[in-house]
């Protein structure tokens, strides 16, 4: 009997997968999940190493999914990322995943979604966008395109909030945008944005089959796939494996993340920088005005301060430390005393 094929640290892909799926067969977001598995399965995550946060919304449920033997939380609508704060200060070696949806992000959780970007928390925070509430029926969320209309017909009369576009201007320092059914540029996006030490913003499309897949909806497989301008196609490099680049030279960008390993982005139709964040605003404008959905790397910011070193956290984790590590001694005190 031929031997189970394991990843880097020994562990079969079934070790990645969840429960059964309960969500509408053909969702955006079920593709979404099985590019999960297969980025963390390659990746080599140690499942309880392993947070997955989420809010309330169909998004909300793929924690449920994938890796059953990690820590996962489901918190209130729009209050995930003080969840995923409170992990990830409590144990820096967590990979924090937060699993989100247009309502949870950009309507309910603006602020916390907001707060934590300032803040650059080590967290790859996904926004499975469809631009309705699928939950209760349908209804527009505020990242349906101005104009689109729903299932019966009714026009979208209010302008829409750019996932992407707002991340590059409150300060994100990873910033992307991918389509549920491209898998090849996905899973490496992923891999990318789980070694990034900061927030990792990706904001992936991924069609409503049952409320927005209909002519005239602009989240639907179909104009999606007519209106994507694909910016660059990654590849991710493991740290300790051999850099290569086999393209023209100039075609491909290498940047180097924190961890050691790499991104390269082949370059697609344009001389673009990934490290640039007034050239990846006014790219995601330029498309924007035009109809387009632009995917790829748009903005990544390495070696930057997390919010852990902001804080000056100890390397151990705080979820690890004794009561002799925490109790201050009484040397210590008298000295603290004296000084107030």
């Amino acid at each position: 009997m031929a031997e189970a094929t394991v990843n880097i640290i020994g562990l079969s892909r079934d070790i990645y997968k969840g429960l059964p799926t309960t969500l509408c067969a053909g969702c955006g977001h079920n593709s979404i999940t099985n590019h999960l598995i297969k980025a963390l399965y390659e990746h080599g995550v140690e499942p309880h190493l392993l947070a997955k946060m989420s809010g309330i919304g169909c998004s909300s449920k793929t924690p449920a999914y994938f890796v059953d033997q990690a820590h996962g939380f489901n918190s209130l609508h729009g209050r995930m990322p003080s969840a995923a704060t409170g992990a990830k200060l409590a144990n820096r070696q967590l990979l924090v995943l937060g699993i989100s949806g247009d309502g949870d992000t950009a309507s309910i959780g603006l602020g916390q979604f907001s707060h934590m970007i300032r803040r650059n928390l080590d967290c790859t925070y996904l926004v499975e966008n469809n631009g309705v509430y699928g939950l209760t029926k349908g209804q527009f969320s505020a990242t349906a395109d101005l104009g689109s209309t729903l299932k019966g017909g009714k026009a979208n009369e209010f302008e829409m909030i750019d996932i992407c576009g707002l991340a590059l201007e409150l300060g994100a320092t990873f910033v992307a945008r991918s389509f549920s059914g491209d898998g090849k540029q996905l899973v490496p996006l992923l891999q990318a944005a789980f070694s990034h030490k900061g927030t990792a913003i990706l904001d992936i499309i991924s069609p409503c089959v049952t409320f927005n897949d209909h002519e005239g909806s602009t989240k639907s497989y179909a104009h999606v796939k007519d209106h994507d301008v694909l910016l660059n196609v990654p590849d991710y490099i493991l740290p300790g494996r051999e850099v290569t680049v086999d393209y023209e030279p100039g075609s491909v960008q290498d940047v180097e993340l924190d961890d050691g390993s790499h991104v390269l982005l082949r370059k697609i139709d344009r001389d673009y920088d990934a490290r640039d964040r007034m050239a990846a605003v006014s790219l995601v404008h330029e498309t924007r005005a035009r109809g387009e959905f632009v995917t790829g790397l748009l903005y990544i910011e390495s070696h930057t301060a997390d919010l852990c070193e902001k804080e000056r956290l100890p390397k151990k984790p705080l979820a690890s430390l004794t009561e002799a590590e925490t109790r201050i001694s009484r040397e210590d005190w008298d000295r603290l005393m004296a000084t107030t």
